[in-house]
């Protein structure tokens, strides 16, 4: 199994933070403007990009610490792998853990996904820090994938 793995600060509370990642709005202002579901635990959240997507199951909610989802739709690389954000306070900043657990290889579509995350925490960070992210379809392209 890989896994992908990222770390951000953002200057801002733990609690701010989890907000921009537990509610339709926030997700939708950092991640892709297409995004439904109420995001409580055992429900679905759907993040459209154009003709593709995921749709996640929200497993865990632990406020403000602990984000965990389940990819049930979407690619196939995707279906089954985990998504989590661990949360915590240091100094003026939000760290962030992101992990996007349990591909079953590391296939070249891990290697975009994880540049494509790494560029959509940017925009999470952006999102808390400033109020204006860069969701799809405004962020950044790296490949005909997107």
């Amino acid at each position: 199994m890989a896994d992908i793995l990222h770390r951000v600060g953002i200057k801002s509370s733990v609690e701010e933070t989890y907000n921009a990642l537990t509610t339709c709005e926030g997700l939708a202002a950092w991640w892709t403007r297409d995004t439904q579901g109420e995001g409580t635990v055992g429900d679905p959240l759907r993040f459209r990009f154009g003709a593709a997507g995921f749709d996640m199951k929200v497993l865990e909610l632990n406020a403000p610490s602990r984000v965990l989802w389940q990819v049930v739709d979407g690619p196939d690389e995707w279906i089954g792998t985990r998504v989590s954000w661990e949360l915590a306070h240091e100094g003026e900043y939000a760290i962030v853990l992101f992990r996007h657990e349990g591909w079953k290889a590391p296939v070249e579509f891990m290697h975009h996904c994880s540049t494509k995350w790494a560029i959509f925490l940017m925009s999470l960070k952006s999102f808390v820090e400033t109020g204006t992210g860069a969701p799809y379809p405004n962020d950044v392209k790296i490949d005909n994938w997107n």
